[in-house]
């Protein structure tokens, strides 16, 4: 659960924290009005096509800063930062497995690595809730239930897959005005892209899954699904790159933007 303190902390005190070993747990909630972002790391060879994978896919991965080869600070939206160590958790997929979770990336860095963060929709989650749209595990600190569907992205070079959506569960009559707020930040997914039926999008059950902690769905709500920066996990598995690191689910990059700097309204 997020404590009082934290929320107070800025960006760069929860960096420090994560980067010390004393913040192990998702980012949900944390830095409230922040943008926090997915991370993709990849071989420089490989860096070109995974750009245009992120043009050509911009719900799923919309991007908001590229490194240099070899570059750990985040110039741009995280002066002063590491992202060897400011996330609380890592994943290493090597030829499409998922091979292993650490806490830093200091013993496994390598000079040719271009990382890629991409927006995330925690970032449109502030909004909803100043809208009065609740979502338990934002102020629980737990995780949003993740999918991967039947929605294949656009290929580039190496990459393609499906997507993989994230789901909040909205009160029916309040659902409109998700759409109407999450579609100010395209930058961060933006709207949703299906409402209602989990098996249209090849979910064949909602209580289990794919990544992210379930969520109860009570009656009178409806399954809202938006974009998921994960997809590049999903993308991982399916185009077996020789190595490929991103961050945990729900294990974000907190940068020093704030969320309105994303919104176009």
């Amino acid at each position: 659960m997020t404590t009082v303190s934290e929320v107070t902390l800025s960006p760069r005190e929860i960096r420090n924290l994560i980067r010390s070993g004393k913040f192990e747990r998702p980012t949900a909630g944390v830095a409230p009005g922040h943008v926090q972002a997915n991370l993709a790391i990849l071989p420089k060879e490989l860096s070109f096509d995974f750009l245009l994978f992120c043009q050509r896919n911009p719900k799923p991965c919309p991007l908001i800063e590229v490194l240099e080869p070899g570059q750990i600070e985040v110039f741009t939206t995280a002066p002063k930062s590491d992202i060897r160590t400011d996330i609380p958790l890592y994943r290493v997929y090597e030829n499409g497995e998922f091979t292993s979770e650490i806490s830093d990336l200091q013993e496994v860095w390598k000079e040719d690595f271009v990382s890629f963060l991409l927006g995330c929709s925690f970032s449109f989650e502030s909004a909803l809730i100043t809208n009065g749209i609740k979502l338990p595990h934002f102020e629980n600190g737990t995780n949003v239930s993740m999918y991967i569907t039947n929605i294949p992205t656009v290929p580039a070079g190496p990459f393609s897959g499906p997507m993989v959506v994230s789901m909040r569960s909205i009160p029916q009559e309040k659902v409109v005005r998700a759409v109407q707020v999450t579609s100010r930040f395209p930058g961060v997914h933006g709207s949703p892209i299906h409402i209602g039926d989990p098996l249209a999008i090849g979910i064949h059950d909602i209580s289990k899954p794919d990544f992210g902690e379930p969520t109860t769905i009570k009656e009178g709500e409806v399954p809202v699904f938006w974009a998921c920066g994960v997809t590049p996990q999903s993308v991982a598995m399916s185009s077996k790159p020789p190595i490929m690191i991103t961050h945990a689910p729900g294990h974000m990059f907190i940068t020093d933007m704030k969320d309105e700097d994303y919104s176009v309204l």
